[in-house]
């Protein structure tokens, strides 16, 4: 069983049971003002495993299951014993580095929850877009519309720069665009080599 299935069947065995239960939701979504007032820390890891609805959870874990096994097979490749642990470093980093804006943002905001898996998916696919930035890519809703992935990836994280900047969604785009700079970087830093296949 990969690490990748492991995750999905993990989340998807957690957020389902939470859709029901308001008690277990918010004794494990992301809430900065309880992680500031009560030191629960574990919120910063648990939340990406709920999703708020079966919308929300149906595409994170389609676009994790994806992407997170072409990510191990390149991680594997390269490598070889260690995949695991980098991989694992990759998808926790993913959560904890997107926290950072919504954390630092609303730590005295009791009423700000958050929850799901996107910054830690986010920097699963950007991870892969460095390992293979010229692999087509394109969005589910138009799957005819193909552009090569680093190129997909800049413009997505611009889009969820601007979106972020505009406000008044209850998406948290910065969680977005904060998972995949640390897929970005953390890839980069194990293998710089990656970068260089863009200008080749």
């Amino acid at each position: 069983m990969t690490i990748t299935l492991i995750l999905v069947i993990a989340t998807v065995a957690i957020s389902i049971p939470a859709f029901s239960n308001q008690e277990l939701f918010y004794k494990l979504d992301l809430q900065p003002y309880m992680i500031q007032a009560r030191k629960e820390y574990h919120r910063f890891i648990t939340h990406a495993f709920l999703h708020a609805d079966w919308g929300h959870l149906g595409i994170n874990m389609y676009v994790l299951f994806t992407f997170g096994r072409l990510v191990e097979d390149g991680f594997s490749y390269h490598f070889g014993d260690r995949w695991m642990l980098y991989f694992s470093m990759l998808y926790l980093g993913g959560i904890l580095f997107s926290t950072l804006p919504g954390f630092s943002r609303n730590k005295n905001n009791p009423s700000y929850h958050a929850v799901g898996a996107s910054g830690a998916v986010s920097a699963i696919v950007y991870s892969f877009i460095l390992m293979e930035p010229f692999q087509p890519l394109g969005l589910i809703i138009f799957p005819f519309l193909k552009l090569p992935a680093f190129v997909f990836g800049l413009l997505y994280l611009a889009a969820e720069v601007y979106l972020d900047r505009q406000g008044g969604s209850r998406i948290a785009h910065s969680a977005h665009y904060f998972g995949g700079i640390f897929g970005l970087i953390f890839t980069f830093i194990l293998k710089p080599d990656f970068l260089f296949r863009i200008f080749q």
